[in-house]
């Protein structure tokens, strides 16, 4: 018997221009932001990081979820931003391809490598973190066209990665 596991046939797609906005947070208290703005943190800046590894992990999608295709990607971009009232980091992940199929979860993947590079910066510091609020919040092109996350996209970010 067979699992009936398979990656989709995009074969009769058409190409399209597909882009895809995601975004995800991580909780770190007060003396972390602290720290990371006064570039003081003990294994080097958490912020800069994470934009590297938000990158890789773009890159890396389709070798770690299984049934994703390997994409070739046009564009990715990284931003990340404190939120000095919730004591986190705000991070965004903008991914786009001319591809048969779309670019979510490349984005996604970028957010939480970001993420994930900003915990393990972070907890020689401070133990009690929390990754949170991941999701997309864009995604265009293929057949269903544009779609925007009913919870919105801040302003900020529309003007900071030109959307």
């Amino acid at each position: 018997s067979t699992s009936g596991y398979k990656m989709i046939d995009v074969s009769s797609k058409e190409v399209t221009h597909r882009k895809a906005l995601a975004t995800g947070e991580i909780i770190l208290g007060s003396q972390v932001i602290e720290l990371i703005k006064a570039k003081k943190m003990p294994k080097g800046d958490p912020l800069s990081i994470a934009e590297v590894a938000g990158i890789n992990g773009v890159k890396k999608t389709s070798e770690l979820i299984p049934l994703c295709h390997p994409l070739p990607l046009d564009h990715i971009s990284l931003h990340t931003e404190i939120d000095e009232k919730k004591y986190s980091i705000i991070v965004y992940c903008l991914v786009s391809a001319n591809s048969k199929t779309g670019v979510e979860m490349e984005a996604l993947s970028g957010v939480s490598s970001a993420l994930l590079a900003i915990y393990d910066l972070s907890k020689i510091v401070e133990a009690n973190l929390k990754i949170t609020n991941t999701k997309l919040l864009v995604k265009s092109g293929g057949k269903k066209g544009l779609w925007i996350n009913p919870d919105g996209i801040p302003d900020k970010i529309k003007n900071t990665l030109n959307l």
